[in-house]
């Protein structure tokens, strides 16, 4: 199996206040848990710049008129109440989307089997009209909307395991069904959305978790709603929206996941995408605000996309 590992020189670009829990210190825990030698196999590539008008595929026409009104010249602006922008982030913002689009295109011209890409801000909030709750476009449905319109994908699947609910990407695909969209995440919690009775046009699935839920609880959610949904629309591409908030240390959530839980959970999407799709997996990292637990679950999901085992990693 080969791996292929995204990296964003300019992670730091995209700068929010003090105390902030989206910081660049997340990127840099990540880099550092990616270092050691039991990574040593991955194809390593730092993410390019990307075209963000492509973002128009996704989002109104005035989405991004709306970042660049609210980008200062120097400093830091606010969106609302805990959305940033400032004077660079519009360039990390390209070089996230650049990233993705080159983890895409590795993937699905057969240069690796699946890929993980290292990057902020995060994305999955981001709603067709609205940046929000940390996200400033929303990077992983730009990259399932150029997987159907560079590659012909017909049915892309993205799944997503941030504890916080993928309100964003959920309103811009629930009414097409060539795009299946899976969520599991606590509730309630931000952003409020994700209840199991929104089912779009039976395209989305979701998976509320109780609040001190730990990863037994996610898988009996994986194995008997969410698994079931993603193998009935047998996708030709799996999108992973890879949140590692629903760590036990996190701050901003109150679910028990542990870092052998995203081990195990990679493992089984693995599974689907061997029998569906070719092994073609693509993931985006999303949420995760403690470094500790963002590093571990960082580190098992990767470990699992190299060769299927955790192996030689340590908590």
């Amino acid at each position: 199996m080969t791996t292929l590992l995204i990296n964003q020189p300019n992670f730091d670009g995209h700068v929010t206040p003090a105390g902030h829990p989206e910081r660049a210190d997340r990127i840099r825990a990540v880099d550092e848990a990616l270092a050691k030698s039991r990574f040593d196999a991955l194809l390593r590539r730092p993410a390019p710049s990307g075209d963000l008008t492509l973002a128009e595929l996704v989002h109104s026409p005035k989405y991004m008129s709306i970042l660049r009104d609210a980008r200062p010249a120097e400093g830091i602006g606010q969106i609302d109440g805990d959305t940033f922008i400032s004077s660079t982030s519009l360039d990390t913002v390209s070089t996230a989307l650049g990233g993705a689009l080159a983890a895409l295109d590795a993937v699905l011209l057969g240069e690796a089997d699946n890929a993980f890409c290292a990057i902020r801000p995060p994305g999955h909030h981001a709603e067709f009209d609205s940046p929000m709750g940390f996200c400033l476009i929303n990077t992983i449905a730009v990259v399932a909307r150029e997987a159907q319109r560079k590659y012909g994908a017909e049915r892309v699947a993205i799944v997503d395991f941030d504890v916080h609910h993928g309100n964003g990407t959920q309103d811009i695909f629930k009414g097409d069904p060539s795009v299946f969209y899976a969520s599991s995440h606590q509730m309630p919690l931000y952003p409020g959305s994700g209840k199991m009775s929104e089912t779009g046009v039976g395209n989305i699935t979701n998976a509320p978790l109780d609040p001190d839920t730990d990863g037994q609880a996610m898988r009996e959610a994986y194995i008997g709603r969410i698994f079931p949904a993603l193998i009935n629309f047998s996708p030709d591409l799996i999108l992973i929206s890879a949140g590692f908030d629903a760590h036990e240390r996190d701050p901003l959530a109150q679910l028990n996941w542990n870092a052998q839980d995203y081990g195990w959970l990679t493992g089984k999407l693995m599974d689907v995408a061997e029998r569906h799709c070719g092994n073609r997996i693509v993931s985006l990292l999303e949420g995760g605000y403690d470094l500790k637990g963002l590093a571990g679950g960082v580190s098992h999901h990767v470990a699992m996309l190299m060769d299927g085992a955790i192996g030689r990693l340590e908590e």
